[in-house]
């Protein structure tokens, strides 16, 4: 589990497993961050909301900030 792991709006993130069955993509980028996030697939353009707590469990690393 990754707890130090600084990311921000902008970040384009890897995460531990891939994108299911839409495209297979392990990258995603912040678009908005808050108590919610909402990340956006680098593969098929899909949009998410996640809390932070789950989020921060899977990511693998922040790839840029």
């Amino acid at each position: 589990m990754v707890n130090d792991m600084r990311f921000q709006l902008g970040s384009l993130l890897e995460m531990k497993k891939p994108h299911a069955k839409p495209c297979g993509s392990k990258f995603w980028k912040v678009i908005r961050y808050g108590a919610d996030c909402k990340i956006k697939c680098e593969g098929c353009g899909r949009i998410v909301m996640i809390d932070r707590v789950k989020l921060k469990k899977r990511i693998k690393h922040v790839v840029e900030e």
